[in-house]
């Protein structure tokens, strides 16, 4: 899906979840274009592949990274929501993916509370249909080396989110 698509889309989704779109459109067709043109986003957003990752160029950063590689325009991640993704996870040093929804063939759901800080602190602000790349200092991540197998590591994920809530 191109990003004005996208955009198209979430445009039309606004209009037709709009105060007075009933009044417009009517109770039945306001309702049958928000869960159309949702549904297809939500197709559009499924079908992306697993993403690529590019070797990182200096030292790994010592606060979170958040960078958007495809801006969503659906509904919002906030603090502490529950959330459906797709991702991919790897080693900042080494570039070995250590774990990737797509390798299991389906999406995930969670509360953010539930996730490492990193992830708490980089999803909210992310609308659905958005792909998100967060690089993850050890403090924001596993810990210190020792604990947890990535303790010690500056992780990069790569976030798809489908859903909120």
């Amino acid at each position: 899906m191109t990003q004005q698509t996208s955009s198209a889309l979430g445009r039309l989704a606004g209009i037709a979840a709009a105060p007075g779109a009933e009044f417009m459109f009517g109770d039945a067709r306001a309702a049958a274009i928000r869960t159309g043109i949702h549904a297809w986003m939500d197709l559009m957003t499924a079908e992306r592949t697993k993403p690529e990752f590019d070797a990182p160029v200096g030292p790994a950063p010592e606060e979170l990274v958040i960078r958007d590689i495809v801006v969503g325009d659906g509904d919002e991640a906030k603090p502490g929501d529950t959330v459906t993704v797709h991702y991919a996870g790897v080693e900042y040093e080494s570039g070995e993916e250590f774990d990737s929804s797509w390798g299991r063939g389906e999406s995930i759901q969670f509360p953010l509370r539930g996730l490492i800080q990193g992830w708490q602190d980089g999803i909210p602000g992310m609308k659905v249909g958005g792909r998100r790349e967060l690089v993850i200092p050890p403090h924001l991540a596993y810990g210190p080396a020792g604990g947890h197998f990535l303790g010690g590591k500056t992780l990069i994920f790569i976030i798809d989110l489908l859903k909120v809530g």
